[in-house]
């Protein structure tokens, strides 16, 4: 799958699932639910408990499905989520030369920004995706402001996004949406309800 392939997948499922679970167990349960409730895209954050491994079972796994890594902070951990099998590469700060260490590989990055400066440069580090985080710091109003001055770049919100709001970044300019644990109905999960997670995360393609 080429980078423009991934980034349009990303695009194109429009909510992605930030993961950032106790346990890789349970993470690996949730991304379950998470594909039979119609999710094709992950992220799985390198908070998770052995993340890497995790990564590299999903993305043999799932052959349909896109895998990605977050919360990745430098470039040695960002070789060795590509060389698990990571299709992107998620950085919630500027991280420099992560997204020329995906594009070697084939792969996308997203790399997160706030402000005008920090949006601009991220895109100009090469960023695929730009990821304005934290979202809820600013609000689907912060995000209109930022479309306003960059319409070409791509935006994903990420951080304080809900069913609730999302329609609102949507309409403010966002290309995507990163959705952390509220995607995942956590009690249900662990209590081994299945059916209340997928029917909880399908309000989010719904929405």
């Amino acid at each position: 799958m080429t980078r423009e392939r991934i980034c349009e997948r990303l695009v194109a499922q429009r909510v992605v699932p930030v993961l950032r679970l106790a346990s890789a167990a349970q993470t690996r349960e949730a991304v379950g639910c998470l594909h039979e409730a119609g999710f094709r895209v992950f992220e799985i954050t390198m908070t998770t408990p052995g993340a890497v491994d995790l990564v590299g079972e999903l993305a043999a796994r799932l052959a349909d499905s896109v895998i990605g890594a977050g919360t990745v902070l430098d470039i040695d951990a960002g070789r060795r989520c590509l060389d698990a099998g990571a299709q992107f590469l998620v950085a919630p700060c500027m991280v420099a030369g992560l997204p020329a260490l995906a594009h070697e590989a084939g792969r996308a990055a997203l790399v997160g920004g706030i402000t005008p400066s920090e949006v601009l440069a991220a895109h100009r580090e090469g960023a695929d995706i730009v990821k304005v985080f934290p979202a809820s710091t600013g609000g689907p109003a912060h995000l209109g402001a930022l479309h306003a001055v960059f319409p070409e770049i791509r935006l994903c919100p990420t951080g304080g996004v809900t069913a609730a709001n999302m329609n609102e970044y949507f309409k403010a300019g966002a290309a995507l949406v990163g959705v952390g644990n509220n995607i995942v109905d956590v009690p249900a999960l662990a209590r081994g309800d299945r059916a209340a997670v997928i029917a909880h995360a399908k309000r989010f393609l719904e929405t």
